[in-house]
Formats: C-alpha cells, structure tokens, sequence
C-alpha cells in the first residue's frame, strides 16, 4: 500500500492545475502514479483537490479578511497552501482544526516553503478563532454572490442573472459547486443493468438505476476493490445527460451513422450498443490522439462497425459524399460551463470572447456536418454548455441559414417520463438542480427535408 501524503498529492494537483493543466486528467494520472493507495487517502486527495477548485471564491473571500496584503500578492503556491487549509477549516468537518493547521504548516516546510509558515499558521489560526464574523455576501445581491462566493468571472455571472434570472441563476451556481454523481452507463452488449447491479452488491458497491437512461446506474458508495467487469467491459463512465443524446439521435439497425466530434467515445459505442452492433459508424475528431481513445474505448466494449478518421469538421470533409449518411451526431466542442462540477477550473478559464469564438466553430462544423445528411435524415446538436450563444444562437443561425432543414421537436420521440427535460421548444435542457442530479446539456434535432 502506497504510503503518499494525500495533502502533498492535493498540493502538487493544484499547483499544475494552476499552471493551466485540466483538474480531473491531473488527478488521474496522480493517483495512478501513487500506485496502491488507501482508498481513504484517495478519496481524501478527491476531495481536496475538488473541493478547492469549487469553492476557490468562498476560501479567497474569507482568506481576505485575514491576509495582510491582496491575495494577487501572494506568492501561487503558498496561496495554494491557505487555500487547502482554509478549505479543511471551513468545510470538512471531519478534519480536527488544530491538525489542519498543523498539515498545512507542515506541507510549506516538505515544500521548501518554510519562510512562509508563520504567515500561513497566523492566517490559518485567525480562521479559526474569527470564522463566525465573517460577513459572507447575500445571495439576494446574485452578480455579487456569484462572483465573490462562487468565482464566477463578473461576465458569466452578469450573464448568468440576465438569462436565468437572479434566483434560478444563484441556484444554478450553488448546484455546480456541488460533487457530481459517479454514474455509468450499462454496456447492454455485455451484460443486463440488473445483472450489473446484482454484481455491485455483491462486491460490496451501493448503487441505484438512474432516473431517465435506461442503462444508466449511479454509485452512491464504493467497496475497497475495484468496479465488476472492468476488464470484461461491463461499464463506461458517463453522465446520464449524456447518455440520453444515443437515445435521441435514434440510430436503427443497418443505419449509416457519423459520430462528428467523437472522442472520448462514450456516445459513439452507446450508438452502437442501441443500434446492436448492426449500425455503421464512422467516428471523427480532430486529435489523433483522441481518435485512439474511441478505438480503444470500442474494443473494450465489444462495438463492431466503428470506423475512425482524424479530422477537423470545421473545414469540409472532401473525402465523403453529400448526403450519405442517415444520422449525423454534432456533440460540438464548447464552453463546457455545464460541467462545471467535474472541470470547475473552467469557469475563470473562459472569457464572453471564447463563448462568441466558440459559437463561431459550433456554426462552422454543424453547416458541415449538415451537407452530409441524407434527405429526410436526422442532425443532432448537443453541448454541455448552458450559455444562450452557444445553445439557442447557433439554432437560429443554422435554421436561418440552411432552409433545407426544419428543427424537430423531440418530445415526440421520447418516453413520457422524459417530457419534464424539455422545453416550450422541444429542445432537450438538463439541469443538475432539478434532474438526477445530470449535468447540464443542451440538444436539438434538424431534419433534412425530402424533395
């Protein structure tokens, strides 16, 4: 059993993500790289690392009260320090206080830092004796709370209360700050959902079926081992958001499918797991790399008929014929401000100018995406995102510029205990305050008309 400091681990994540790494690809390769770890230790070094990217604004606000000078002074890493501190202070309860301080004093010293502990001790030490006083902003004033409780960037948090209103855009913050559900989806092509609960008990996992995917299960607790059928390609990681966009592209046997922005895969073997392994897929990205990761994911599943190309959708795809596919999946890149939960180092990543940028592609490869699909076929949208630009502009600017195609409202196609994901306009828009605790999503269908 590996013998690593689960704060040392959680430090050195936090600093690289600083440094403009991605928070749950950092935490990955940290663990693996620890080898055989405590489960406790692992979910203690989750837990920090997660918990300080999501609650970065209320650890600075009440870090401010106690620091001499502004935290942009500070130097990065020991500002690292009091925010792993603080945040074991004001939000684990489990954690006595005196040791917190004391770990984290004794972290600056392993990290060479040892003229910054009595800076780090006194601050830390005036948490804890003043954490009652502190005044933390009224949600009823929601850009303010947004920005400083939650650091939002003041564009998303204007944003956010001019187009959800400033209650429901509070309430969308505050459910975003919160972990996601560990969900997976069921590989139907290997195993039943409930031979595959059945096989959790057994090794000691406490899980449900989630609410709305038929495949899909969330593990509420975990055994020491690992999760049954890994090997064997029982399971694939994935929000239930995202495993309703198979259901709604509706792919049916003998069906010529293009996957047009596939990696990591999940949606691209969910297609072919609903299709049985009778669809034709082609799958396309833009990094080679990631291609790999959809032929891997593929053989561990067991899906058939996936074909695989690199390639960059928003430059016309020469090598295949107008018209030549039945289904077309658009799963665009995009802000990823509805999966905030996983990646919350995003939220003071992006800028309004990435979501105009970002909208400006999404046009790009849905136009063509669309000149592939064959009369009276089906292109799907989807984004984990929630901002209206990305969503609702790029809908109206391909419908005004493409009349070929007329949007579908897919609550027609859908099971009646879904009805309640979509809107006045038949779009599909998942919120994890309000539907199984799902990402947020977004997803519409246009069909080509005949004629």
């Amino acid at each position: 059993m590996s013998t690593a400091n689960p704060r040392q681990l959680a430090f050195s994540i936090l600093c690289r993500v600083d440094e403009g790494a991605y928070a749950d690809l950092t935490l990955d390769a940290e663990l693996a790289r620890a080898g055989r770890i405590d489960p406790r230790d692992r979910g203690l070094v989750t837990e920090l690392v997660y918990g300080v990217l999501r609650q970065r604004g209320r650890l600075d606000f009440a870090l401010t009260k106690f620091c001499s000078k502004p935290l942009a002074k500070v130097e990065p890493r020991v500002l690292t320090l009091l925010r792993l501190g603080a945040y074991q202070l004001l939000m684990l309860d489990r954690v006595p206080a005196p040791a917190a301080v004391h770990e984290t004093v004794e972290l600056a010293r392993q990290e060479n830092l040892e003229r910054a502990t009595g800076f780090i001790n006194g601050i830390l030490r005036s948490i804890i004796r003043q954490q009652q006083e502190i005044a933390w902003p009224d949600p009823a004033d929601a850009v303010p709370y947004l920005e400083k409780l939650m650091a939002f960037p003041h564009w998303l948090a204007k944003s956010w209360v001019r187009q959800f209103g400033a209650q429901e855009a509070v309430v969308i913050g505050e459910a975003l700050l919160q972990p996601a559900p560990f969900t997976v989806r069921v590989n139907t092509l290997k195993i039943s959902r409930e031979a595959f609960l059945e096989a959790l008990a057994q090794n000691g996992f406490e899980a449900r079926p989630t609410a709305y995917a038929p495949e899909g299960v969330v593990i509420t607790a975990r055994s020491g081992g690992p999760i049954p059928g890994d090997a064997e390609g029982w399971y694939q990681v994935q929000d239930e958001a995202s495993m309703l966009i198979a259901h709604l592209l509706g792919a049916r046997p003998q069906e010529r499918i293009l996957d047009a922005c596939s990696a990591p895969g999940g949606k691209t073997t969910h297609v072919c797991a609903l299709g049985e392994n009778a669809v034709a897929v082609l799958a396309l990205d833009l990094h080679p790399q990631r291609v790999r990761l959809v032929e891997s994911g593929a053989r561990r599943l067991g899906c058939l008929g996936i074909e695989t190309r690199a390639w960059d959708l928003t430059r016309v795809p020469d090598f295949l014929s107008p018209q030549s596919f039945d289904r077309v999946l658009v799963d665009a890149p995009c802000s990823g401000l509805g999966v905030l939960r996983r990646n919350p180092e995003i939220r003071w990543r992006r800028t309004a100018k990435d979501v105009a940028l970002m909208a400006e592609q999404q046009r790009f490869i849905l136009a063509n995406a669309a000149a592939l699909v064959k009369p009276g076929g089906r292109l799907l949208y989807s984004l984990c995102t929630l901002t209206a630009e990305e969503t609702a502009g790029v809908v109206q600017a391909f419908l005004a510029a493409h009349p070929e195609f007329e949007q579908e409202d897919l609550r027609g196609a859908a099971p009646a205990h879904w009805q309640e994901l979509f809107a006045d306009d038949g779009c599909l828009h998942t919120w994890p305050h309000r539907h199984d605790g799902m990402d947020a999503f977004f997803a519409t269908a246009f069909r080509r008309l005949k004629g």
